[in-house]
């Protein structure tokens, strides 16, 4: 990525940031920017790739005792990426595993913010969560992932507002298809993946680092008057 950001003593959160995807991307991209960078995960690691590039804690999202001892241990902090969630492809009409979804997904988002609410308060900071396409689209392999990326959308809306007077900016970022981990098995269907390409007007999936960029970008004072918005990052997929 060709970094036109500069972030040089920002201090980072990027949640669900322990595996190939949206959200290494997004770490990565602020370090180069220059920011000083933690990442969360449900693993005991980080990816081989990441391990001794970022502070890495080992965070269930779910559990709001260990969010909040999280914030507590935090000092500052101007960026807050809520990347954290799941999703089966074909499996999520059980409403255990819908209900997990919505924990992680939604609930997890909402326990972040609300945990790191006086840490972006103090610093005047920047929330930016990672909604989806299946927001706004019906999706009857992906019922629960829909379901809550569509609460995320409106939950930053009306975070954007509440925290306004704040000076905190809350926005969230709408990807398409992108080939990450957590695609992988959607990708082995190969008539899934070519439908995919051949509906998106930029006719292709698209890559983690194409979600980093915007992150900076909805950080940086270049959006100083964007707040409460969702952007979608899809290729054209949405429009067509």
């Amino acid at each position: 990525m060709n970094v036109a950001f500069d972030f040089t003593g920002a201090e980072v959160l990027v949640v669900g940031a322990s595996r190939a995807g949206i959200g290494a991307a997004i770490a990565r991209a602020f370090k180069a920017a220059g920011a000083a960078v933690a990442i969360t995960g449900i693993e005991d690691a980080p990816a081989k790739a990441d391990r001794g590039a970022f502070a890495y804690h080992r965070l269930d999202v779910t559990d709001g005792g260990a969010v909040r001892a999280l914030a507590s241990a935090t000092g500052r902090l101007d960026i807050l990426v809520n990347c954290a969630a799941i999703t089966a492809r074909g499996e999520e009409m059980a409403p255990e595993f819908f209900a997990k979804v919505v924990d992680v997904n939604l609930m997890g988002s909402f326990r972040m913010a609300e945990a790191f609410h006086p840490h972006l308060a103090a610093s005047h900071g920047r929330l930016i969560n990672i909604a989806s396409m299946y927001a706004r689209f019906g999706s009857p392999k992906n019922p629960a992932y829909g379901a809550s990326k569509a609460g995320v959308e409106q939950l930053t809306r009306s975070l954007a507002i509440a925290w306004a007077d704040d000076g905190i900016r809350v926005n969230a970022i709408a990807p398409g298809f992108v080939e990450t981990e957590q695609s992988a098995r959607s990708r082995t269907d190969p008539a899934h993946v070519a439908n995919v390409a051949a509906r998106t007007p930029l006719g292709r999936w698209g890559q983690p680092e194409d979600i980093a960029g915007t992150a900076l970008f909805l950080a940086s004072e270049a959006s100083a008057f964007v707040t409460g918005t969702c952007i979608a990052v899809d290729g054209g997929y949405s429009v067509v």
